[in-house]
């Protein structure tokens, strides 16, 4: 399965080099002398890394098919995408990509399909699972207690949700009444 596992930045020096937004939690298995990394969009690419190196914490990537500042610049804002085999990274059972939960079905403990699985939004306290109801989004903290279980295969996630979270929706798109 293609992952983005980064965007290019922009230029540094005049080199070409880039700086490198990095998507991944394995950038040394990602960004590596002589790995080509498939681009969206596509016609900007493959590039296949010429360099690698550390500037202060900042990744750097030179590309053997850009050569200088300007030719960098033209690449700026491009995902970078690896090809990933999503059963031999898995180092835990219940470790998933984003793309893996992405479109599946989530449902209430009982099976009552509740929305579709839109994003899993990374955010500082914890992460939240966005989930398309036919009422609206709902954000559903992705912990244990509330995603008990994940049925990758199935594209099935089972939530026991706060108890109101999914009522709140009524509330809010009720129009008050005009007196």
């Amino acid at each position: 399965m293609l992952l983005v596992v980064g965007r290019i930045g922009r230029a540094h020096g005049v080199h070409g080099e880039a700086t490198i937004e990095i998507r991944t939690d394995l950038p040394e298995d990602r960004f590596f002398v002589g790995a080509t990394l498939t681009t969206d969009p596509a016609a900007r690419g493959p590039l296949t890394i010429e360099k690698v190196r550390d500037n202060n914490g900042i990744m750097l990537l030179k590309f053997k098919e850009a050569n200088d500042r300007t030719s960098i610049e033209k690449l700026r804002d491009t995902l970078l995408l690896a090809d990933v085999d999503m059963d031999e990274e898995a180092q835990f059972e219940d470790e998933y990509h984003v793309q893996q939960l992405i479109g599946c079905s989530v449902v209430d403990i009982e099976g009552v399909e509740l929305g579709k699985l839109t994003d899993v939004l990374n955010l500082p306290g914890q992460d939240v699972l966005a989930v398309a109801t036919p009422r609206g989004e709902v954000l559903v903290p992705f912990v244990l207690e509330f995603v008990p279980t994940i049925d990758i295969d199935a594209k099935v996630v089972v939530i026991t949700p706060p108890a109101g979270l999914f009522e709140l929706l009524d509330s809010t798109t009720e129009k008050p009444d005009d007196e």
